[in-house]
């Protein structure tokens, strides 16, 4: 079922035998595509019959070709390097639906070029509702004026958006809240909870499959 992955051009791939759905899949502000979070995901969504196609944004791209920490590009240039790769993958690969996905920063990214590209729907693993100590200063456009479904999956003390702020939010009925008991911004529970964060990932994982099996029934 699962293949290694395979470095293609600027993509890392995990394709398994066969697949209906691919999905684009963004990292985060801080790490890039290699990142353990990032392959851990790839590599259970590819068990679950997923292609998962990663890619790394042209700021994380120089970071690494330069040896030095870059911050994020402005969020218009990291849309369009979404795009540009979701148009790239969609002409070397033909599954029967996308899904745009990524975490933290990648999934805000997601969200916000979802309505506009050929893609069914977005999952936000870990959605940076604020900046760190900012709970004024709130990201909710994308969520807001999404008319496709959007799943995110967030822990219950994640720092950029937990469970008593968020439910404070108003967003679009196209968004759905998976929430994951004691998970932080990485969907790592404290040891005390009695979860973990390789079963939160499976859970995660898990509530992709449903949702995708969903968006089959549209």
């Amino acid at each position: 079922m699962f293949e290694d992955t395979i470095q293609h051009q600027d993509w890392l791939i995990d394709r398994p035998n066969q697949f209906g759905t691919g999905i684009l899949l963004a990292h985060g502000a801080g790490a890039g595509m290699q990142h353990d979070f990032m392959q851990q995901v790839a590599r259970s969504l590819c068990g679950k019959h997923f292609l998962v196609v990663r890619f790394n944004f042209d700021y994380m791209q120089t970071a690494l070709a330069t040896g030095r920490r870059r911050p994020p590009n402005p969020m218009p240039q990291l849309m369009d390097c979404f795009r540009q790769n979701l148009a790239a993958v969609q002409a070397e690969f033909s599954p029967s639906r996308w899904l745009l996905a990524g975490k933290s920063m990648g999934g805000r990214v997601a969200s916000s070029v979802l309505n506009e590209v050929e893609a069914q729907g977005a999952v936000c693993l870990g959605y940076p509702f604020h900046p760190p100590k900012k709970p004024d200063k709130t990201r909710l456009s994308p969520l807001q004026a999404s008319e496709k479904p959007i799943l995110v999956v967030q822990g219950t003390r994640d720092v950029l958006g937990n469970l008593d702020e968020v439910e404070q939010y108003s967003l679009s009925d196209q968004v759905r809240i998976h929430w994951l008991e004691d998970g932080d911004h990485d969907l790592k529970p404290r040891k005390k909870s009695g979860f973990t964060q390789a079963g939160h990932i499976a859970s995660a994982v898990d509530q992709i499959e449903v949702f995708c099996k969903g968006l089959a029934h549209q």
